[in-house]
């Protein structure tokens, strides 16, 4: 295992382009380096996961990937293209999903309709989703049930979001994700403010989810990136410094000092919260 060592995909024999690649992707915010020449690459299919001590830069890179922010220099490739310069929008439309740490549900609109109205969104019917006709489209509202019920909510899809669980929202987030038909979807601190046992419940949910679905996961919760991950790549003051198979990089030396100085790894892996975690903040990383 070596940070940043390319990796390639071959099926019957080609090379495959992977479902996301960075190189040297840098971040700077004047003499501030919050993202340091970051070199990486997803297979498509993966589930790949991303940590790192609060203020690594996880977020920032996050937020580099979906669009949100401008890099200073490096690129960023989607399925092989490169999409650097192009919107968070554009790169939605070509199947760059994502959930972020602070919901953006409609609290007053049920799960349905939240889902619905991202379905539209990405088809390209913007805000006409209020209009009677365009809310009655069958195709919008299959995939909006279909997405619910992926996501084991159907028997909450009739109540206002705001009545919902943390727990519930969370998956609701990525039932909005699903319905724009994601070959690649982002999740931004899931299990931030849950209880153990809706942790669990959104780990099943992720195991779920169909396998040729590329995820990358941003979490704290490192019982649950270990139970998810077959790839785990790891920050530390802006650089990546272990990027391999998860149980490689669960033993690396690095990443155990980079965590808790000279203890091991396993003493954090192995602890149960006994209250819900809340989400964690990147001062000067966003």
């Amino acid at each position: 295992m070596s940070a940043g060592t390319p990796m390639t995909t071959p099926t019957d024999g080609r090379t495959e382009a992977p479902a996301l690649t960075l190189r040297n992707v840098t971040k700077k915010y004047g003499a501030l380096v919050a993202v340091d020449e970051v070199s990486l690459e997803v297979a498509k299919g993966g589930r790949h996961a991303l940590i790192g001590p609060n203020g690594a830069g996880k977020s920032t890179l996050f937020n580099l990937v979906a669009g949100g922010l401008a890099t200073t220099s490096g690129e960023v490739l989607f399925s092989g293209e490169d999409v650097t310069r192009r919107s968070a929008a554009w790169r939605a439309r070509r199947g760059l999903g994502k959930t972020f740490q602070h919901s953006s549900l409609f609290l007053s609109m049920n799960p349905l309709e939240n889902v619905a109205l991202a379905a539209q969104r990405v088809a390209g019917k913007g805000m006409s989703w209020f209009t009677a006709s365009a809310r009655r489209t069958a195709e919008i509202d299959d995939l909006a049930e279909q997405c619910v019920a992926d996501v084991g909510l159907t028997d909450r899809s009739n109540i206002m979001t705001g009545n919902l669980s943390h727990g519930e929202r969370r998956q609701l987030e990525v039932a909005v994700a699903l319905a724009t038909r994601p070959k690649l979807l982002l999740l931004d601190e899931p299990a931030a403010g849950m209880s153990p046992a809706e942790s669990h419940r959104f780990a099943e949910l992720v195991r779920s989810l169909p396998q040729d679905l590329t995820v990358v996961i941003i979490e704290h919760d490192l019982e649950l990136v270990f139970q998810l991950a077959d790839r785990v790549s790891v920050l530390h003051l802006g650089g990546l410094i272990a990027d391999g198979p998860a149980e490689e990089v669960r033993a690396d030396p690095a990443v155990q000092q980079a965590y808790l100085g000279e203890d091991s790894l396993d003493e954090l892996f192995h602890e149960t919260p006994a209250q819900p975690r809340t989400a964690p903040t990147e001062e000067g990383q966003r």
